[in-house]
């Protein structure tokens, strides 16, 4: 039982982390209709900014993650600014070659400015190792990114549905014509939102660093997790994403311990099942354009 419970928590913690990495790309997929296969490019950016900062000019780690929130953002609103906006009235496929492209460019960047090998972020000692609670292992730095996690989706969730900038980009993203004519700047909306998301991709970058590791690579070894997140918990809302990469989190995490050998399938094996029951993923609804 305490194994089931520990393997339980380490799923959480892994599926808030992914929820995290995603929720930019569930913003910018899902509110506002564009595919961006470069937000991984942005997490890494982030994750980088958080390493550089922390290991080699010695900040404190939580000193260090606004800054890799901040950093994503400012890139991805100067790349909105320049090169997104031109591709909100293209088809998907438009979408996809482009930022598909971004990728591969940043993943060159990247491996030529700091080399090829693995990385991960000092800690401080206080975030670093666990502690038992009747058995069951607590690892410090698991609990900080549920903690941080859950009030980011709560916030999130609360920023989306209860603010007036949350209904002025629902209403950019279901009709630009009609939101413009109520006096909505919507190249605006779409800029902040697009920054927001990058921001959010920095952040689970520099949170991630330390179980996933970060390499030039973390863009393209990723992709297919944040994909899978937002299309099994359907890209119409955030609460979808959130229980999917719980969902996933732990499936992953309880699959590699108990069938090590079919461990990677599991994942895949889910989002099959789930897709096939609700082809919109489990909040999902048909996207307007």
């Amino acid at each position: 039982m305490t194994s089931i419970l520990t393997n339980l928590f380490d799923g959480v913690a892994y599926g808030m982390l992914l929820f995290v990495l995603a929720c930019g790309l569930a913003v910018t997929l899902g509110l506002m209709n564009f595919v961006n296969l470069a937000h991984g490019a942005f997490a890494m950016a982030g994750g980088y900014v958080c390493m550089v900062l922390v290991n080699r000019m010695g900040w404190p780690f939580f000193a260090a993650l606004p800054l890799a929130f901040v950093s994503a953002a400012a890139i991805g609103i100067v790349l909105e600014r320049t090169l997104y906006r031109h591709l909100y009235a293209r088809s998907h496929l438009d979408q996809v070659l482009f930022t598909i492209g971004l990728t591969f460019m940043s993943v060159a960047a990247v491996d030529y400015i700091q080399g090829s090998s693995r990385v991960f972020i000092n800690l401080p000692a206080a975030l670093q190792g666990q502690f038992d609670v009747f058995g069951v292992g607590i690892g410090r730095y698991r609990l900080m990114i549920i903690v941080i996690c859950g009030l980011l989706t709560i916030g999130l969730q609360m920023v989306l549905a209860k603010t007036r900038f949350g209904s002025r980009l629902r209403a950019a993203v279901d009709d630009p014509r009609a939101a413009s004519g109520l006096g909505i700047n919507v190249p605006q909306v779409f800029a902040f939102t697009f920054a927001f998301g990058c921001g959010l991709a920095g952040l689970g970058g520099a949170l991630s660093a330390e179980i996933l590791g970060l390499d030039p690579y973390f863009p393209l070894k990723f992709m297919i997790y944040f994909l899978i997140v937002v299309t099994v918990g359907g890209s119409s809302s955030i609460t979808g994403p959130f229980l999917a990469s719980l969902l996933l989190g732990i499936g992953d995490v309880a699959g590699k311990y108990y069938v090590p050998k079919m461990g990677p399938f599991v994942i895949y094996t889910m989002m099959i099942v789930i897709l096939i029951w609700r082809p919109n993923g489990l909040f999902g609804r048909t996207a307007a354009r």
